[in-house]
């Protein structure tokens, strides 16, 4: 009965020990971190916002761009070759888009050389590039920046950690650590995850607008090769 009853007394303790168990959640974890660590955490916020604008805004943009009247190239032509200027300048206008901004361009050289020419639609084509690159150098530079402030938190964590433990009179306790541990970690883990999604959102936008510049040349050296057929 004795041993029974001990038996029963060592079940007691570990069921209580079980629930003393305690868990986190992610807002816990990120204000646990002190105030130092909530400020670092929120400024990789930030910077999450800006890099999921600029990304949404850019895709629509080149989404936009990219659209192209498979047709397009052969009213040009037939337009060029007929001799209605006006009729292929008013053809580009209502595309409105990076190819007929181009070739609207070079319609409007149309009687000078034609280096001249592609020269125009060469200048004209950087300007394009450039309208669709706008911002995305920032998603490159959010990219390396947030992990580099996720590691100043964690400097910032581990300094306070040694303060806290300096402090504590030579009697080491985990709960005096936590704080600045806290900081560390979750700074780290939130620099990481915002510098992996402006690196991947940097790339998917830099291989859309390479399809939108590659549509653009292909555009350009048939125009150019149309004008340097014989008549």
């Amino acid at each position: 009965m004795i041993l029974l009853s001990n038996i029963q007394d060592g079940s007691e303790v570990l069921t209580d020990g079980e629930s003393v168990k305690k868990t986190l959640s992610i807002i816990e974890l990120i204000t646990s971190g002190g105030t130092a660590g909530m400020v670092i955490i929120f400024i990789l916020f930030l910077l999450l916002i800006v890099v999921t604008y600029i990304y949404f805004e850019r895709i629509f943009a080149i989404k936009a761009a990219s659209k192209a009247d498979s047709n397009f190239m052969n009213q040009i032509k037939d337009h060029v070759s007929n001799g209605k200027i006006d009729s292929a300048q008013m053809l580009c206008a209502q595309v409105n888009s990076p190819v007929s901004r181009l070739i609207a361009k070079g319609i409007t050289r149309i009687g000078k050389p034609l280096e001249d020419i592609n020269t125009a639609i060469e200048n004209a084509g950087k300007l394009e590039v450039y309208s669709l690159e706008k911002n995305v150098s920032v998603l490159a530079t959010i990219s390396g920046v947030a992990p580099m402030i996720g590691f100043l938190g964690t400097v910032v964590g581990m300094i306070l950690a040694i303060f806290e433990l300096a402090n504590a009179g030579g009697s080491i306790q985990m709960d005096v650590l936590a704080s600045g541990l806290y900081t560390a970690m979750t700074t780290t883990v939130g620099g990481l995850i915002v510098g992996i999604v402006g690196y991947v959102a940097y790339n998917h936008i830099v291989v859309k607008t390479d399809k939108v510049v590659h549509q653009m040349e292909a555009n350009s050296v048939e125009f150019l090769d149309h004008l340097n057929e014989p008549i």
